[in-house]
């Protein structure tokens, strides 16, 4: 029984190793790929202006839902 057992196991091993060897083969080849998406500008969020406006806007929800509403 287990002599019948490795004569069926051995060829489907040796069909998975043989996937497996041409699948990491396969994906040997590197590409060289160069991918330039700089426009040239710095964009919004690079401006000092709109973190300082942006900052002043948190401050003052933060002290407006601190407050709670105000009556005691």
């Amino acid at each position: 029984m287990k002599g019948i057992w490795k004569l069926r196991t051995r060829p489907v091993a040796l069909l998975i190793m043989l996937f497996v060897s041409v699948q990491a083969w396969a994906q040997d080849k590197g590409l060289d790929i160069n991918v330039d998406i700089d426009k040239g500008d710095e964009g919004m969020f690079a401006k000092p202006w709109v973190w300082v406006v942006g900052g002043a806007v948190f401050i003052l929800l933060l002290v407006a839902l601190l407050r709670g509403g105000g009556k005691k």
